[in-house]
């Protein structure tokens, strides 16, 4: 299959954009003092991540989505552990999705 020149450029500047930010980013901070209230807002950061990709796929979805949910909430809660909760969430929808 053929990759489409304006498909293939469109991707090309996706990443340079999003690279971009993230870089852009890591060199602002440097001029940032980290305070305990801006400590807190960026380990509050994964988890709200989290939240808006899940929140609209749970408000759309059916019992597994709101399955994935609860678990990402509880394991978030008892682990503080992203990786954990991203696989616990994982698992809980393919698990009810295949008891359906």
């Amino acid at each position: 299959m053929d990759a489409r020149a304006d498909v293939v450029l469109a991707i090309l500047l996706v990443g340079v954009v999003s690279y971009s930010c993230r870089a852009g980013g890591f060199f602002l901070m440097r001029y940032v003092r980290l305070t305990p209230r801006i400590e807190a807002w960026l380990n509050a950061i994964p988890i709200a991540i989290v939240g808006a990709v899940l929140g609209p796929i749970a408000a759309n979805g059916g019992p597994p989505e709101w399955a994935g949910l609860a678990t990402a909430a509880a394991t978030m809660h008892l682990t503080r552990s992203d990786f954990a909760t991203i696989l616990a969430a994982v698992a809980a929808v393919a698990l009810v999705r295949q008891m359906l």
